[in-house]
């Protein structure tokens, strides 16, 4: 998973579902630039946010959600310190009393990131809007100014896009339409700052497919040229270097897995935020699985676990089933063609097995490759799901260039229950 990668799942995550472009007009500021956090009901939040996500510390990132952010938890929170390194802030791009941009660059590298951060009107005052865009190293907002034959070219590119590949044809024409509809009205003039005019562009999209793995990003660095691959092929190797820093970092969060315990009365708990590669993190995940192998039921917590590899999905899955199972099919709208994914023939380690009972705890946290895996635990009755709904994102996507700086993930497939 490389750093634009975390970027965007910490994104989903941490991101409400308030809508940034109806909340503040999105005007070129007309302040000069500053670099002191505002003392406003949205600056101090934002001063709060860092100090305790700078600290690392689990008990002051507790507090301050139980001050501001009440729904969430600190865990991909302080996987995202560990990756970064924490914050330095560099400038406050525009300020109200409820809403601040801002730029940050982190310690661990000289990767700059746009931030955006909202808070309520009513009392107690609560962050509804907390979002991060990577830049780049040392890029600056000044590389985030578009004009109007950008935004243009991005409505007409994302909205040709969506036609060609969006798994739902319907659903694709009525985004184009409406993303040209609200053009031509001139709804977008103001918006000369790529990220922002990304997150209304994202938020329009949303009121219409509902499906948050579709998203429009800016890069303030030149976009290498679209991938001409046929749908479905595997990507090119990673680099040496970037393979190191993968494994260094996996290393480092664990692949992800949180605990695993036995519980009270032999029950297994297994928490993983994460489904990370299975090649470099499938001995992580066999010792978890094996130690709870012997538990008499097992809690597999899904509740802050934002998806990944659907290889090791599967790994995880052939853990919980004594023989080769039909997890689900994926049709492809592109290629009109199905293809099955199943369970492992044999697996390193004990295996749970398939009669004792499993409980996967969910939240609207749980997305992509976790709603996937709970998905199919639940449609082949192996498990009884517990909580909330899920985030919302289960149809795998894959990233299209509209342009040199404009990119769309674009969801391209859907599950098929086998049963």
């Amino acid at each position: 998973m490389n750093r634009a990668t975390y970027y965007f799942l910490w994104l989903i995550v941490i991101a409400s579902t308030s809508p940034i472009g109806a909340q503040v007009p999105a005007t070129t500021p007309t302040q000069p630039v500053v670099t002191a956090i505002p003392k406003t009901p949205a600056g101090e939040a934002l001063r709060a946010w860092l100090d305790a996500f700078n600290s690392g510390d689990t008990a002051r990132l507790d507090a301050y959600h139980r001050r501001f952010e009440p729904d969430m938890t600190v865990g991909d929170e302080l996987a995202f310190r560990e990756q970064t390194g924490g914050f330095d802030l560099l400038t406050i791009e525009r300020s109200e009393p409820r809403h601040v941009e801002f730029t940050v660059r982190e310690r661990n590298s000289p990767t700059t990131a746009y931030g955006v951060l909202d808070v309520s009107s009513a009392e107690p005052v609560r962050v509804t809007t907390r979002r991060l865009h990577v830049m780049g190293p040392n890029a600056s907002a000044a590389a985030l100014r578009i004009d109007a034959v950008a935004r243009a070219r991005a409505v007409a590119g994302a909205a040709a896009l969506l036609d060609t590949f969006y798994v739902f044809p319907d659903v694709a024409k009525r985004m184009g339409d409406s993303l040209r509809a609200r053009l031509a009205r001139k709804e977008y003039d103001s918006y000369a700052n790529g990220v922002m005019f990304a997150m209304r562009l994202n938020d329009d999209l949303a009121e219409i497919a509902h499906d948050k793995h579709l998203r429009v990003n800016y890069s303030a660095r030149l976009l290498p040229p679209e991938d001409t691959r046929p749908v479905g092929a595997p990507p090119p190797a990673p680099s040496p270097e970037d393979q190191a820093r993968e494994r260094e970092f996996l290393d480092r969060i664990n692949c992800g897995f949180v605990r695993a315990e036995q519980l009270p009365g032999n029950v297994g708990y297994l928490k993983f935020n994460m489904f990370a590669d299975v090649d470099l993190c499938a001995t992580t995940a066999s010792a978890a699985m094996t130690f709870l192998a012997g538990t008499r039921a097992l809690i597999i917590d899904m509740r802050e676990n934002g998806g990944g590899s659907p290889g090791m999905v599967a790994f995880v899955s052939s853990y919980l089933f004594d023989r080769r199972t039909h997890l689900n099919d994926l049709w492809t709208r592109r290629t009109g063609k199905t293809e099955e994914f199943w369970t492992r023939d044999s697996v390193p380690g004990r295996r749970f097995g398939g009669v004792k009972p499993v409980y996967v705890l969910t939240s609207a946290r749980t997305f992509s490759g976790a709603e996937e895996f709970t998905y199919n635990l639940k449609n082949l009755k192996r498990a009884t799901i517990v909580g909330e709904t899920t985030g919302g994102g289960a149809h795998p996507v894959a990233g299209h260039r509209i342009d040199e700086h404009f990119m769309i993930g674009v969801p391209y497939a859907r599950a098929i229950n086998p049963i």
